[in-house]
């Protein structure tokens, strides 16, 4: 009997670490979250911002892109950024240096609205 217990111990503590490893390891993302790096893409098409809300850290360079055919602004509602408006493929970029919420729309198309969380 105690042969057997041993065995079974030797077992369970290796995959116990090896769930627990694996577990630590895996940040969990929601739809709307981008995983925080140096840049993070935004997609401007079909007349919305997708992701229209990413969560990012301090010093993220966020890149907008126009793919639609139809011009558009990334402006943000507080002041703090604004670009001349994009004709397609063009890009827009801004570099967040502080923590903060950074509400945005198209000032073409006003309903276009998007928020950078900067943590």
């Amino acid at each position: 009997m105690k042969k057997k217990n041993i065995w079974v111990a030797g077992l369970v503590a290796p995959v116990i670490i090896a769930m627990l490893l694996l577990s630590v390891g895996s940040p969990s993302v929601t739809a709307n979250d981008q995983l925080s790096g140096a840049n993070v893409e935004v997609k401007i098409d079909n007349f919305s911002f997708a992701p229209d809300t990413i969560k990012v850290s301090v010093g993220t360079t966020v890149t907008w892109t126009n793919r639609d055919d139809i011009p558009h602004t990334v402006v943000s509602t507080d002041g703090v950024f604004k670009s001349k408006v994009r004709d397609t493929d063009e890009k827009f970029s801004v570099t967040f240096t502080k923590a903060g919420t950074y509400p945005y729309y198209c000032s073409v198309h006003p309903k276009m609205t998007g928020k950078i969380v900067v943590q």
